[in-house]
């Protein structure tokens, strides 16, 4: 049975070193010749997935004493199936001009209309921060610019004071509210 397992490893050593092979070569293809090499890269990562389930039922039959090992080397497989799987994704999708236009909608008054939205979000920026300038401004006024304010308090403490003073042999509850506000 082990004999079948290494034959099954060995067709999935060279299956895995084409596939790579390929995936590598994706990116630089155009048009059609992509379209047929993506092809052909999902039928050899199908007979790598099947490889690989033909691995598994070989080691199922393996008796449990020597098993480990070979499960061991299936999740090492695995991991590299998942890998090559990732690759080719990432290699479908590379940063070719035709998929980057494609994608970017690019064309070639699309620098021209980018420089004016940019030119105006500059400029809605700019009325923003004049207006937050301006806002700061007022708070500031507002707290430095009302003087008169402080002594009338103090008067209204003072009443409040004498009144409470007045209030004293009542049962209203004087000296809790006096203390809150001072």
């Amino acid at each position: 049975m082990s004999s079948d397992f290494e034959s099954y490893e060995q067709d999935f050593a060279v299956l895995t070193a084409d596939i790579t092979g390929r995936i590598g070569r994706v990116p630089k293809l155009l048009g059609d010749e992509k379209k047929q090499m993506v092809a052909n890269i999902e039928k050899q990562l199908e007979e790598a997935r099947e490889l690989l389930e033909q691995m598994e039922l070989e080691v199922r039959e393996i008796p449990p004493q020597s098993r480990g090992m070979y499960s061991s080397r299936m999740r090492s497989y695995k991991q590299e199936m998942g890998k090559l799987e990732a690759d080719f994704k990432r290699s479908r999708i590379a940063y070719s001009d035709e998929v980057r236009n494609e994608l970017l909608g690019d064309d070639g008054n699309s620098s021209e209309n980018q420089r004016a939205h940019l030119l105006d979000n500059t400029e809605r920026l700019e009325r923003s921060s004049r207006r937050l300038e301006a806002g700061y401004q007022i708070a500031v006024e507002t707290e430095h610019g009302f003087p008169p304010v402080q002594p009338i308090a103090e008067e209204g403490r003072v009443v409040l004071a004498e009144h409470a003073g007045c209030a004293r042999g009542t049962s209203w509850p004087t000296q809790s509210l006096w203390s809150s506000i001072i």
